[in-house]
């Protein structure tokens, strides 16, 4: 029975994750107004500052992709197995490409960009990285030998 729990739950927090990565990819507009100007406003200020003038907004842009994904990774090897691990950075790739063909496609107010794979997969990539050395470290120690 507590497989079956953790499987409904792993399968709700799986679907809550690919809403909220839908929500944020195929949407008509990226962003509202007011968080677009804020935005802006913050990249000028950093700009300004000599510590954080190489934060941009394509940089900006490039990490959330990469941190957008690293959940997509680590559900990957929980759905998966860490045998599988493999699966995590295809499915990954394939599913950020099914998003970028979708947005060039069907969203005129997107901009479709393979940069946004390379990210995601690097995502999907770190967290598959993550939970496979998390599985190393709770392996029993006559394991890892």
């Amino acid at each position: 029975m507590h497989r079956v729990a953790a499987r409904i739950v792993l399968a709700v927090l799986s679907a809550a994750y690919l809403w909220a990565v839908g929500w944020m990819t195929l949407r008509a507009a990226p962003y509202g107004s007011d968080l677009g100007r804020g935005l802006e406003r913050l990249l000028a200020w950093l700009a300004q500052q000599p510590s954080t003038a190489w934060v941009t907004f394509d940089r900006l842009e490039f990490a959330a992709n990469v941190a957008m994904f690293v959940p997509f990774g680590i559900f990957g090897v929980l759905w998966f197995g860490v045998h599988r691990w493999w699966l995590a950075p295809i499915l990954g790739a394939l599913t950020s490409a099914g998003i970028e063909f979708l947005q060039w496609q069907f969203l005129d107010t997107r901009v479709a960009d393979p940069r946004d794979i390379v990210a995601n997969t690097a995502g999907a990539v770190i967290g598959m990285l993550l939970m496979l050395l998390l599985a190393f470290l709770l392996a029993p120690h006559r394991r890892r030998r």
